[in-house]
């Protein structure tokens, strides 16, 4: 059997993400997703640690907001 390696995708910090919404409650976001062709979400702290290990498992890119504590 091949071991197969996974890569984690790139964190990017930014100042802040001014303006969206969590797409699961719309709190204010403290992280935007992207998903290759399926597009971006974006997450408050609360589910983006919520989803922490998903993300991390399918995310093209991360860009999570200065100052908060992702798990991922």
């Amino acid at each position: 059997m091949t071991p197969m390696l996974i890569s984690r995708p790139a964190v990017h910090v930014v100042p802040e993400l001014t303006g969206e919404r969590c797409d699961s409650c719309g709190a204010a976001a403290k992280a935007r997703v992207t998903f290759g062709a399926a597009g971006d979400l974006a997450f408050c702290g609360h589910h983006t640690n919520k989803f922490a290990d998903r993300i991390a498992a399918t995310a093209d890119k991360i860009v999570v907001e200065a100052g908060f504590d992702w798990r991922g």
